[in-house]
């Protein structure tokens, strides 16, 4: 298809939950736009999730706008292929004008105001733009990478698949947060040899006091917090997922049961030197550290109940059931000694970007903005982590934000159907400071 000298009133980037989130948004308003997705309909989740993957949070979290969950499994959670079968079920149930394989490349702004975008299928203008790429791109492999040895297969968490897609051997998996703790356990659960780099990830309990966390939490506000009410917001985007699994039902993720059970558990991996991984000292301060949050949550989830009155059954605290030795345990590791075949490397992802031509960035290179309005007009960001509360990159949370941005659009185009081109941000259309 060719998209030269084509206009639209709004062009959202990304057809994940986000994208689709806006594109629904935008058509109960009537509001005429676009959607174009670089690969497939939820890209992402199609393809940079392991075979085992699934949800850490309950399905009925699952709450699109105009297409929460009800399934028969409200209090389970979605597998993979699930969650994808979902989002097709949404994109059916409304139909958004969703342009799939065609890439965003450039994104700059023209001397009358308006945006102009190049893409793989042609050149197009939009007098609004929403970014709904999320804000994890590229995996982030650190480059102490380039001194493993040759011979040991080495893949970022982002294309592990299964631990039979692996060649026999030991793995050793760096990183503790959400995906490394959960993929240490699919090749602990598969029999596999697992050495894992223990990070300073916290950690959730699954269940507590006769119901999952998430909804204790829920009842107490805490996913309605919105960003604006920390001191610090940029240190609150920057804290790391609590890990634990809906695996089976859902369950704790126990990285000392794992260690009693025969996984090697390191301190974080300091460098690897002549075929030798040294890691840190901090093993025991990590898992204390991980269990100390467990417990506090616990003591809110108390102080919750005993305040309103409610009825649920008592339970006895963790009791950890290995404890490292500082004194003997391990700093050091021969890979090939050890048998190690594999590292996948759970180090997170990194935002790009380098296509968007506006000066809206901070020194890091994340978009400041508020609620996702930045101060360029026009400009929009959505599903990124922590844009407005825990929800916002998730499907718990996406909605709120997408109908924001879908209230400012609206104005935004009122307010430009009678002044003409937008070029300058209306007091309307902002409600507080931008922040990053």
């Amino acid at each position: 298809m060719s998209l030269t000298d084509i206009h639209y009133p709004v062009v959202v980037v990304g057809g994940g939950q986000a994208g689709l989130s806006a594109s629904y948004c935008l058509q109960q308003r009537g509001i005429r736009h676009v959607v174009f997705e670089a690969e497939q309909l939820g890209h992402d989740w199609r393809s940079r999730r392991w075979d085992s993957f699934c949800l850490v949070t309950p399905n009925w979290q699952c709450a699109l706008p105009g297409f929460a969950y009800k399934g028969a499994d409200p209090d389970g959670f979605m597998v993979r292929d699930e969650i994808v079968a979902y989002l097709d079920s949404y994109a059916e149930s409304f139909g958004p004008p969703l342009v799939e394989g065609v890439r965003v490349t450039r994104l700059r702004r023209t001397e009358t105001g308006t945006f102009l975008l190049d893409t793989t299928a042609g050149e197009l203008t939009a007098e609004q733009v929403v970014v709904a790429t999320g804000a994890y791109h590229v995996p982030s492999t650190p480059r102490i990478a380039e001194r493993v040895p040759a011979r040991i297969t080495q893949l970022h968490s982002a294309d592990y698949r299964s631990p039979d897609a692996l060649p026999p051997g030991d793995v050793l998996v760096v990183g503790s947060g959400q995906s490394g703790a959960q993929i240490a356990e699919d090749l602990h659960l598969a029999g596999r040899g697992v050495h894992l780099a223990v990070g300073n990830a916290p950690r959730v309990a699954r269940f507590y006091r006769g119901r999952d966390c998430v909804a204790w939490l829920d009842d107490m506000g805490h996913y309605a917090k919105s960003i604006d009410e920390f001191a610090d917001p940029a240190q609150v985007r920057k804290r790391v997922n609590h890990y634990v699994t809906g695996r089976d039902g859902g369950r704790d993720i126990d990285l000392r049961r794992f260690a009693s059970e025969g996984m090697r558990l390191y301190g974080h991996l300091l460098d690897v030197d002549d075929g030798r991984a040294g890691f840190g000292d901090d093993l025991k301060s990590n898992l204390d550290s991980a269990d100390q949050v467990m417990e506090s949550i616990k003591d809110a989830i108390d102080a919750h109940i005993d305040a309103r009155g409610i009825d649920a059954p008592s339970e006895a605290r963790y009791v950890p059931v290995w404890e490292p030795d500082p004194a003997t345990d391990p700093c050091e590791l021969d890979l090939v000694a050890a048998g190690v075949t594999s590292i996948i490397w759970s180090t997170g992802f990194r935002p790009d970007y380098t296509w968007i031509e506006i000066p809206v960035f901070d020194g890091r290179g994340y978009p400041t903005h508020w609620r996702g309005v930045t101060s360029a007009p026009g400009l929009y960001f959505l599903g990124l982590p922590w844009q407005y509360t825990w929800g916002s990159g998730r499907m718990e949370g996406v909605g709120q934000d997408a109908h924001y941005l879908a209230e400012r659009i609206d104005a935004a185009r009122r307010i430009t159907d009678v002044c003409g081109t937008l070029t300058g941000p209306p007091s309307s259309l902002s409600t507080a400071p931008l922040m990053s």
